[in-house]
Order: structure tokens, then sequence, then C-alpha cells
């Protein structure tokens, strides 16, 4: 619990006091924000605004990780480098689009497949590392079975350990490029990302401190909820590699609510998709994601079926502008209203995750 609050504390106040000088380093390299032609004129307003937060963000969670394992003394596991390294893999692959964005003077970085190719790359990277590394429990980090709430009976391994572990690569591809593409589509709006990834991040430091508690290894359980236990390597250190990511993003959103000093940047959105993916996948809620990470389901959902609309209907449009964010900016509401509701149904569709993981427990 030290080192989950101390993990916490110490990335807050990194990017809360520290933001502002990387403001002003990012403005005087010229990494400066574009905005499209047609979306809201008052986005206008933004061009030039310092992007590629998502540095601060990384920086300030490596530093109030490490620093607590430091402090603590505790050891670092496998499991957290692996979150670590999902969200700096993504994070550079971010980095690519936005510098590129800022030196080819235009708003559109790497293309959509190259994007996709290194998100993939990133993906396959953790999902081999993932299962390997196991604990003297024999657990690894991941496992090659569907998960809920936790491990299901659908283990991609009944195929065959070359299929099994094809599939498995597919699926922890997936997972990834949906979840830091939902991200970065919600990105469009002053504070939106990052509020709606403290909530869906905040999730995995319940969830992960829960587990633990709950651990089938370590402490003695009551023969009453043996049957109960979480099979998770590690789900302390996930509890406190979130706890920094959290405490990073609360820092960081001082400056980046309306109106913003400093945009996420596909280095930010891209690299908290990752995070988020890599906490499912290592606590074992997969699916659970669809919940938690809800608000970004539905701002993904939105680009879909507009695009898939319009070519169907050969031109005519169901929201005035996709992501569904510009769509309620267009109809009159205003920047700040749009982006606290959004929050509000993000933080319902987080609840409803958390609860339902409790309740699955419950019910066992």
């Amino acid at each position: 619990m030290v080192a989950l609050l101390t993990a916490g504390a110490l990335a807050m106040a990194f990017s809360l006091f520290l933001t502002p000088l990387f403001v002003k380093l990012f403005k005087k390299l010229e990494w400066g924000q574009f905005i499209r032609d047609d979306g809201p004129k008052s986005h206008h307003a933004k061009r030039g605004t310092a992007t590629m937060g998502g540095l601060v963000i990384i920086a300030a969670t490596l530093f109030g990780f490490f620093t607590a394992m430091l402090i603590t003394g505790d050891a670092i596991s496998v499991s957290a480098l692996l979150v670590l390294f999902m969200m700096v893999g993504l994070g550079v692959v971010g980095f690519i689009d936005d510098f590129t964005k800022t030196r080819k003077q235009r708003s559109l970085g790497l293309t959509g497949w190259a994007k996709i190719f290194g998100q993939v790359v990133v993906a396959v990277t953790f999902g081999i590392l993932a299962i390997n590394f196991p604990s003297p429990d024999a657990v690894t980090p991941a496992s090659t079975a569907i998960s809920l709430t936790r491990d299901l009976p659908i283990d991609l391994m009944i195929l065959g350990p070359v299929v099994g572990v094809t599939l498995y690569l597919l699926w922890t591809s997936f997972i990834v490029t949906a979840a830091s593409n939902g991200v970065n589509v919600t990105d469009g709006l002053d504070g939106l990302a990052t509020g709606a990834s403290i909530l869906a991040i905040g999730s995995y430091v319940i969830i992960g401190f829960w587990q633990y508690n709950q651990s089938c290894y370590g402490a003695a359980l009551a023969d009453d909820v043996k049957y109960k236990c979480y099979e998770v390597r590690d789900p302390l250190a996930l509890a406190i590699v979130a706890a920094a990511i959290c405490g990073a993003l609360i820092g960081f959103l001082w400056w980046n609510t309306a109106p913003a000093s400093i945009f996420l940047g596909d280095t930010g959105s891209l690299a908290l998709g990752g995070a988020i993916a890599a906490l499912a996948i290592l606590t074992r809620t997969e699916l659970l994601l669809l919940l938690i990470g809800g608000l970004f389901v539905i701002e993904t959902g939105s680009v879909i079926v507009q695009r898939a609309y319009f070519k169907v209907t050969r031109g005519k449009r169901i929201f005035r502008m996709s992501p569904i964010h510009h769509h309620f900016e267009l109809k009159g509401w205003a920047e700040v209203t749009v982006v606290v509701r959004f929050w509000i149904v993000g933080g319902l569709l987080v609840a409803a995750g958390v609860g339902t993981f409790y309740l699955e427990w419950i019910l066992r």
C-alpha cells in the first residue's frame, strides 16, 4: 500500500510541477498542434498549442514507479515492466507520428497502416514476453485463455501450440490496437481523453489491489474463499504501476483541461491506450475492457458507423461530424460541457465494469 500511494503521489507531483517547463521546451522546439480545417471553428484558436504531452506522462510514470520501488525497497516485477514496455513502446510509435506532423508542417503524420504496423510490432513483442517468465508458482504474466473477470475455459492452446500461440498473438494485437486507437480517437477536446483515462486506469488500481488481497498465492486464504481466488501474477505490482499512471495523468490534467496549455498528442493517447490494454491482459480482464473502456468504444464506434453509413448511402451522414464529441460541439454544446458529460458517461461505464468484476466474486 505504501508503494502504491508513493508511486501515485510522486508521479502526480512530477507532472503537476514540471509540465510548464515541458510546455516551454516544446514551444521552443516548435512542437505545436495542427488543427483540422473541417472541424469546429472554435478549435482554430488552439493551433500552435504545445503537443506531445505524452512524453510528460511517460516520464512522470517512470519517475513515480521506479522511485517508489527504490524508497520502499520492493522488488520490481516482470508484470509491471511489461505494462511500462507497452506504454513506452506505443509512446514511441505516437512520437514518430507527432514528430512527422511537426516537421512536415501538416496535420497528418504516419499513414494509418504504418501506425498499425508499429502497434502490432509492440503488441506481438509484449505478447511473446507475457507468456514467458513464470513465477515460482508457474504463473506467467499473461495466459492464452480468453478472460472476462478471470480466465474463461476458452484456452486457445487447445488448437495446438502453433495455432494457439498465433491466435493468442492476434487476439493480443487486436486488444492493443483497439484500445490505443480508441484513446487516440477520443483525444479531440481539452482534457477529454486524459480524464477518461484516469477513470479507466484507476479501475485497475482497485482491481489489482483486490486481486492481491484474494490471490491464490502467498497469503493463506480461508477455506470458503479459496475457490474464489485469482491466479494473476504480480497483482499488487499492476495496481502500483496503474497508480503511477493515474498520478501522472492527474497532474497533467491541471494543464490539459480547457483551455489546454499542452495536448497529449499521439505520443500520449497511444501510450495510454497501450497501458490500458496491457493492464486488461495481465489482470485477466480482457472482455471487461468493453465496459471499463466503454467511452473509448463509443467514440471509436461513432467513427466506424459514420464511415460505413457514408459509403452505403453515398455521401449521407448520421452525425454532423465524427468522433461523436465533435457532433455535440457542432450542435452548440460548449467544449467543457461535452467533456464533463462524457466523463460522466465514462465514469458510469467504469463503475459498471468494476461492479461486474466484484459481482462475479460475490456470486462465484
